[in-house]
């Protein structure tokens, strides 16, 4: 019995592997071309809205597609605490863009001095406070030392006066009120200061720290109800079960 033979196409085998082997030296060569060449250098890294990259001179010189562009994001993130991200992207031939997202303030805190904070409670600098119309938050001063921009601090007193903030701005019946202040030095007594046409002094309302949305909720109807005997009002208890309301002496 013959045996069958393999008839193996070995012509093709060949040109295949030639083939190959030529792509492989071109691709390398290519490859070696723009880490060798002075063509992909950085020379020049730009962002929008004329923001300073001092901060990146470093990169200038290196090769662009050497570059780790995320590695380099979450470095560099940490000179500019008052953006929320900053992102690297190549242009080629030589250049780098960084695109920098701002973040938006939503209260300011009172410490040794005043910092913005972010609703992910992360601090950063801002504009002094008789600068902007943002809530400050007070109460800190033993709970928070030596602060730095770009950190975000888990404190319990901090996370109760960002959850109220929260509540309020999510409510639409306050879209004509400010709160001026959040007190949290005690979170059980946790206290905000809402300004008042017409009154003096402003408004001082306990909240407490449990239940915020729902007491939110109930102050902005109480306010609704009263809304023309507010400046009257000294103080709102919402700590209990029914509501206290104290009235000012007349």
């Amino acid at each position: 019995m013959k045996k069958s033979r393999l008839n193996l196409p070995v012509k093709a085998i060949v040109v295949s592997l030639i083939i190959f082997l030529i792509l492989a030296l071109a691709i390398g060569y290519t490859l070696h071309f723009i880490r060798q060449s002075p063509y992909f250098k950085i020379k020049e890294i730009v962002s929008r809205d004329s923001i300073s990259v001092e901060p990146l001179s470093y990169l200038k010189g290196k090769n662009t597609f050497s570059v780790q562009l995320r590695k380099e994001s979450i470095y560099i993130s940490q000179f500019f605490p008052e953006y929320k991200s900053v992102r690297l992207y190549r242009l080629l031939p030589n250049r780098l863009f960084v695109d920098f997202v701002k973040r938006t303030p939503v209260a300011q805190v009172k410490l040794y001095r005043y910092f913005n904070i972010d609703d992910d409670g992360v601090f950063f600098y801002g504009q002094a406070p008789q600068e902007v119309l943002l809530p400050q938050i007070t109460g800190l001063e033993t709970k928070i030392f030596g602060p730095k921009p770009g950190r975000k601090y888990n404190v319990k007193e901090l996370l109760c006066a960002l959850n109220i903030i929260k509540e309020i701005n999510k409510n639409r019946r306050f879209k004509n009120y400010t709160v001026k202040r959040v007190d949290v030095a005690n979170p059980a007594s946790a206290t905000i200061f809402i300004p008042i046409s017409g009154a003096k002094e402003t408004l001082e309302v306990k909240l407490g720290a449990d239940n915020i949305k729902d007491k939110v909720a109930l102050l902005s109807s109480i306010i609704l109800a009263a809304k023309k005997e507010l400046a009257n009002i000294k103080y709102i208890d919402l700590r209990f079960k029914d509501p206290v309301i104290k009235m000012r002496d007349k």
